[in-house]
């Protein structure tokens, strides 16, 4: 998985699956890529660097980079997806691990799930180890990796809420071997997007040396996409508590006035206990934060409307039921991080 961005808020798809990314047209998922030519690729390019690969595809506008290939092969081979030319990532080595650098963990984009679920990783950031091992089963934590999890910016990426809930910076490799930062958040609301010949080469994630957790729910049993997800993170130095809630929408939600009113509750300085019924109230309004109530139907005149009652505004039962969902997942995020 590595480097692209589709962003369903602005409605459109710049991605090659969970592995390129090459500016693309609008579209829904892999139909929306840079190209819809009638046969597969033709041409390979296994670049050696980070700018090599940059070369490569300002070479060929219409190329898709490649790494793990999990979502790409599956557009491909359900024939949403003929791409002309290829840019493989797989033989970069510099973005295939991890180096400390000023207080941050400074990932490379190649970095696979199944890395990132070791011992030693989850030492460093638990919340992304565990959102690592939750990505699915071994074989697609096996291939895909960090980079093509923020490209392809599914709503049901596990790693999307966790970085958002960092607050993570995101490294971008152009042409000419030029480097610029954008916070994750912008690239996955579409504020920032990713230029002709441009990819993730690393992801700036800050040490915060405190408890952080993910959980999500699954429609079944075993690994399987989430329905909704829940990262929380706690940052002592600043005194805040930091949620994002994943698969629900588009792009992770941050319920920012949630996590203001739980971190004013924290003792910081103390043993950072709450009571039970304050965890379940901050759930409460993690969920009510990201699944509002509807917005009031106009009334009608009572000569125009067949009834005389208000105007219903309850939510479906699917939706009812994901929110409490989404406020459970938040209540124990939480409750474990500040066990």
């Amino acid at each position: 998985m590595c480097q692209s961005c589709h962003v369903r808020a602005v409605s459109t798809y710049r991605t090659a699956g969970s592995d390129g990314q090459q500016p693309g047209t609008t579209g829904e998922g892999a139909a929306g890529l840079t190209t819809h030519a009638p046969q597969a690729a033709n041409t390979v390019t296994l670049p050696g660097s980070l700018d090599e690969a940059v070369e490569a595809l300002a070479a060929m506008p219409a190329a898709v980079p490649v790494a793990g290939g999990t979502d790409l092969m599956a557009a491909v081979n359900s024939g949403l997806l003929r791409p002309a030319a290829l840019v493989g990532l797989g033989r970069i080595s510099e973005i295939r691990g991890w180096q400390y650098q000023d207080g941050h963990a400074l990932l490379g984009a190649g970095l696979t799930h199944a890395r990132m679920g070791r011992p030693d990783f989850a030492a460093l950031i638990p919340a992304l180890a565990a959102a690592a091992r939750a990505a699915g089963p071994p074989q697609i934590r096996n291939a895909g990796t960090l980079g093509g999890n923020i490209a392809s910016a599914a709503p049901t990426g596990d790693a999307l809420p966790v970085l958002a809930a960092l607050e993570a910076t995101l490294i971008v490799a152009g042409p000419g071997g030029s480097r610029r930062e954008i916070p994750v958040g912008h690239l996955l609301a579409g504020f920032e997007m990713l230029g002709p010949g441009e990819l993730i080469g690393y992801v700036r994630v800050p040490l915060l040396h405190a408890p952080q957790t993910f959980l999500k729910a699954t429609g079944r049993t075993g690994p399987s996409r989430a329905t909704a997800s829940v990262a929380v993170v706690l940052d002592p130095a600043r005194r805040h508590v930091r949620c994002a809630v994943g698969a629900v929408a588009p792009m992770p939600l941050r319920p920012l006035d949630a996590e203001a009113w739980v971190s004013s509750l924290i003792d910081w300085d103390g043993e950072r206990t709450l009571a039970p019924e304050a965890c379940a109230a901050f759930g409460e309004y993690v969920a009510a934060a990201c699944i509002p109530d509807p917005a009031p139907e106009p009334v009608l005149e009572a000569a125009q409307s067949p009834q005389h009652g208000e105007p219903g505004t309850t939510l479906p039962p699917a939706v009812l039921h994901l929110r409490r969902t989404v406020a459970t997942l938040a209540r124990r995020a939480l409750g474990r991080a500040l066990a």
